[in-house]
């Protein structure tokens, strides 16, 4: 297991704020001993203007669930993950119902956290793939 903390689907509990996460509707739904998946409607929120679900929107997903990711591998009492770099492909449209996204590591190191995350539609198939890049900052 990569986490410092034992992680639980209740993953938002850890941030008292609301943020752009609660605006999405964005649910965190299950940890594994190297991922974490969430869940996001495609609606009103989430759409651009032709009603397909927004890249942006994507993108929002790929980067909650990197940084809840990078903030679970730290001591959150000395240290925080800020994003630094995110890139995304948006490989299928969505119009309707949720995406699914899973982030997996592909380097957790003392300064710097790189992850992959997958976002797929109700029928497992691949909508967009990201890598987020963060940087672990001291207090």
């Amino acid at each position: 297991m990569i986490w410092k903390h034992k992680p639980t689907a209740e993953l938002k509990n850890m941030f008292p704020n609301k943020s752009i996460d609660d605006f999405l509707g964005i649910e965190f739904l299950e940890v594994g001993d190297d991922f974490i998946t969430a869940r996001m409607p495609v609606n009103e929120r989430t759409h651009q203007p032709f009603g397909l679900l927004h890249g942006g929107a994507s993108c929002v997903l790929a980067e909650s669930l990197g940084s809840v990711a990078s903030t679970l591998c730290l001591d959150i009492t000395k240290q925080m993950a800020v994003g630094i770099e995110i890139n995304a492909n948006h490989l299928r449209s969505v119009k309707t119902g949720f995406v699914y996204g899973t982030v997996k590591p592909i380097h957790v190191g003392r300064t710097l956290h790189v992850w992959s995350i997958e976002i797929v539609n109700e029928e497992k198939k691949l909508v967009c793939v990201s890598r987020l890049t963060c940087a672990v900052k001291d207090f």
